[in-house]
């Protein structure tokens, strides 16, 4: 490990992505790149937080079907949501008889899915491995802001969480896109309350673990076709550019954000764009892996970004800690 920076030894492949989304979500730009998409988002359910578990329940079943994998082929999954105790991935599994790690990194939580999985599979240990996240914004909004039947106006900082879920199978035998590298974030914490904010607080952390990746691995920003942080919003990937200026270091066109690419609509309707842990998973296992299958895409640096506040500390008047983590993925001749 240098730098916070772990570099796999084997290859870790890719296998296949699942992605399903809300209907808002369908609407996007990125929406002829997600697999499925719903049409009522409290899916015939009692509650909205039975919807997402019925969410990440789908999108792993869909995922088995698509690789035509049984559930004793997969050796683990590693799985995270935004809901209290994360019960989306909590509930849904135990639908399947399959070994299971709860995580909870915020909305980068997909990220550190993929990190441990690629270390599971780089040691030996496992073979096959599912990293699903899910979110959905009538259960994140009554959760850390306000219920849904308040009616509360919106600040213009504010983003509007991603009502989807997202499965990636890793493995070290079939895919065109490997994992090659991931730097681990630290917690970084500048100060900021505003829990309708999350960019500013989070845009700190996504420079210091953007910084010790290009350290790590000797690299520059355009050495990527594609540098994607998820999901700081519009405001908070501005703020990005801003803050790795202050260190002399550009950020051109080749970087976006997964909150920014969400979303058509004004700011009144869906604010700074997308957030929540289904943001930059569903985005990456939709629109960038379609198009590092085709070919216009082959290095990706894939940050996730997680606000790790609670309805809790919120209200105590904590401050927002915040983390990223960084992995770099390759299409296969190319990591060869």
């Amino acid at each position: 490990m240098k730098n916070q920076t772990i570099f796999f030894k084997n290859n870790i492949l890719v296998m296949d992505t699942a992605t399903i989304v809300g209907p808002k979500e369908h609407e996007g730009p990125l929406g002829v790149y997600f697999d499925k998409d719903i049409e009522d988002d409290l899916l015939g359910q009692k509650t909205f937080e039975y919807a997402e578990i019925m969410l990440h329940t789908t999108v792993i079943k869909y995922l088995l079907n698509k690789t035509k994998l049984k559930q004793d082929d997969i050796d683990m999954c590693f799985c995270g949501d935004l809901m209290d105790g994360i019960i989306a991935c909590n509930y849904a599994m135990r639908n399947f008889s399959i070994p299971f790690m709860g995580l909870f990194n915020a909305c980068a939580t997909f990220g550190e899915a993929v990190i441990l999985g690629s270390v599971m599979l780089d040691s030996g240990h496992a073979d096959r491995i599912i990293c699903s996240t899910s979110s959905h914004f009538s259960t994140a909004e009554r959760q850390f802001r306000n219920p849904l039947e308040l009616g509360t106006q919106r600040t213009p900082l504010s983003q509007t969480t991603v009502t989807g879920a997202g499965a990636t199978l890793l493995n070290k035998k079939f895919g065109k896109i490997a994992v090659e590298c991931a730097t681990i974030g630290r917690v970084i914490d500048y100060g900021v309350k505003d829990a309708n904010d999350m960019g500013a607080a989070m845009a700190p952390a996504a420079r210091e673990t953007l910084l010790s990746h290009l350290e790590a691995t000797g690299r520059s920003p355009s050495y990527y076709d594609l540098i994607l942080t998820g999901d700081l919003g519009k405001a908070g990937s501005n703020l990005l550019r801003i803050l790795m200026k202050e260190k002399g270091v550009i950020l051109g066109d080749n970087y976006n954000d997964c909150g920014a690419m969400m979303f058509i609509g004004d700011q009144e309707k869906i604010g700074q764009g997308g957030s929540g842990p289904a943001c930059v998973n569903v985005t990456f296992n939709g629109y960038v892996y379609k198009k590092m299958m085709s070919g216009e895409l082959t290095k990706v640096l894939l940050i996730p970004t997680g606000a790790l506040l609670s309805k809790i500390s919120n209200l105590q008047g904590e401050t927002i800690p915040s983390i990223a983590h960084a992995i770099s993925f390759v299409r296969k001749a190319e990591f060869q």
